[in-house]
């Protein structure tokens, strides 16, 4: 389990516990704690702050909307510099004519990380911080504050909760504003783990280019006259090598933890130094193709390949990222420049096999995958594809002989429905969903898999219609909720979609499908922060 998937799993457990009160609450200053009191001679403190800043700012704004902005702030910042200790260090107002600067805090050992800290009042349903390009930009990571009361001069004690943080790194923004809710923040409690974390890497990248300048002092040679005549063109030039070997690694280290993102911007600064690197290309390919961006994929596989034409490996990886975008004559050909340059590797044929099917060319991807059996007798996945093919052509008579003999033969139109869209026949299988459906009107799996097959033809009106039909029947028909979600996501409706993903999340729960409760989950997360993104650019 990678560290975001925890944080957001122990997220979750909060947000129910802090719905019912049982929180995790210590008073000790540098120790975790969820819950946050601050009341008497502290909050005084506070209060006279926020009304010398009031009187500061009076010709500007009304001085009790400034002191409520300031109270606000500074209740936040309170939670953060309790929680964080001696790890931060506060920014000095009295300095910032204006404010802050867009940066509330600073780590102790490197005053350039800074820590930006939100605080709102409101529901747990409703409430939500906001972030500005500049705010992502500054800092490192932005910190969520809860305050349970609303803010007001004469409130007596207020109860803040750690609500969570999100790394800027993962908060895609250049221009304009967004907004999040409690949900798709990290755990509060890993905030600190995270920014020792952030520190090590820092300090990995600064001892290496200690490390590297004192490498470049150690090779200059001694002889004077070279030193001029070479000047400092070739010192800064092994100083940028050993450079780019720091990129390498770091963009590997990313990519193996599965932070592609990180990874990306690590490879972007190595072909900086050496562009003609097909192999870096080729990383931050599967960097790209991980993140689901198969086009940037597809021309980081292509312009490697340039470089070197006669690796097969980079002809397989384009031809996957072409089979992801539906290409699939595009896929055919790069698995088939891959045989032509290796034809000892299983994979090669297997993905063509699977490509051709898609295609119709049912006879072309039984060749491949018996070829692909010869070379890997154990590539069991190859062996059902290869059984679904042979089964589609060799056994495709005895069901339609069975619906000859009954026409009204529901069960051998759905198995000849279903032996059709596993080999990529999916008109053929609609034809015979619809059939099943004219003989029994109310089975739902019929309807469901018919919206499947009009899915993968991006028929999405037709598909959303027989999955909707399919709820009809079966309320608690967990997949079908699910699809629908994702015809949902792909057509623009997001809170349609994150509402039937929430739907096949209850039932899956139900049902103790844990793996598929995980994906769904991970759906709705994924496009709650999509949702909050897509704010208007100022």
């Amino acid at each position: 389990m990678d560290w975001i998937t925890l944080l957001r799993s122990l997220q979750s457990d909060f947000v129910k516990r802090l719905t019912s009160g049982s929180l995790l609450h210590c008073e000790t200053e540098g120790q975790s704690s969820e819950l946050t009191i601050i009341s008497g001679e502290r909050l005084k403190t506070l209060r006279e702050f926020c009304w010398q800043m009031a009187e500061k700012y009076k010709r500007v704004s009304p001085v009790r909307d400034v002191f409520i902005s300031y109270l606000k702030g500074k209740l936040g910042e309170e939670v953060v510099k309790e929680r964080l200790a001696d790890f931060i260090t506060e920014v000095d107002y009295e300095k910032r004519f204006g404010g802050d600067g867009k940066t509330d805090f600073t780590l102790t050992t490197d005053p350039s990380v800074g820590i930006e800290v939100k605080s709102r009042h409101g529901s747990l349903d409703k409430v939500r911080w906001s972030v500005s390009s500049e705010e992502v930009e500054k800092n490192a990571v932005i910190v969520c504050i809860l305050i349970q009361e609303e803010v007001h001069e004469a409130q007596s004690e207020y109860h803040l909760f750690l609500a969570g943080f999100l790394p800027t790194r993962m908060i895609k923004l250049k221009t304009g504003r967004i907004a999040f809710g409690i949900d798709q923040l990290l755990y509060g409690n890993g905030l600190r783990c995270y920014l020792e974390q952030y520190q090590s890497v820092i300090n990995y990248s600064l001892s290496k280019q200690e490390d590297n300048n004192k490498a470049q002092i150690l090779f200059l040679p001694h002889n004077s006259q070279l030193v001029k005549h070479n000047s400092l063109n070739e010192a800064n030039q092994l100083f940028i090598e050993q450079q780019n070997i720091d990129y390498i690694k770091l963009g590997h280290d990313c990519l193996v933890k599965g932070e592609y993102t990180d990874a990306i911007a690590n490879y972007n600064q190595a072909l900086k130094l050496h562009p003609q690197d097909a192999e870096i290309y080729y990383k931050r390919g599967l960097s790209y193709y991980q993140l689901g961006d198969y086009e940037e994929a597809i021309a980081d596989y292509s312009q490697a390949i340039q470089i070197n034409l006669n690796d097969a490996k980079l002809y397989i990886k384009r031809g996957l990222a072409n089979y992801q975008l539906g290409d699939y004559a595009a896929a055919i050909d790069d698995y088939s420049q891959a045989i032509r340059l290796n034809p000892n590797v299983a994979v090669a044929y297997k993905n063509r096999a699977d490509a051709r099917s898609h295609l119709g060319d049912n006879q072309g991807a039984i060749e491949d995958y018996t070829q692909a059996l010869k070379i890997n007798p154990n590539y069991a996945l190859t062996y059902q594809n290869r059984g679904m093919a042979r089964y589609f052509l060799g056994y495709q008579q005895s069901f339609t002989k069975a619906i000859k003999m009954n026409p009204h033969d529901a069960i051998a139109y759905k198995n000849r429905g279903n032996a059709r869209a596993d080999i990529g026949d999916y008109e053929g299988a609609i034809d015979d969903y619809t059939q099943v459906i004219a003989i029994n009107p109310h089975d739902a799996s019929a309807y469901y898999n018919r919206g499947n097959a009009r899915y993968d033809l991006g028929d999405n009106a037709g598909a959303f219609e027989d999955y909707t039909q399919a709820i009809q029947i079966n309320h608690n028909y967990a997949d079908a909720y699910y699809n629908r979600g994702n015809v949902q996501s792909e057509i623009g409706d997001k809170q349609a979609a994150i509402a039937d993903f929430q739907k096949a999340v209850e039932l899956y729960r139900k049902e103790g499908k844990l793996d598929a409760l995980k994906d769904a989950r991970g759906r709705v997360l994924d496009l709650q922060i999509e949702d909050s993104l897509d704010i208007l650019n100022f």
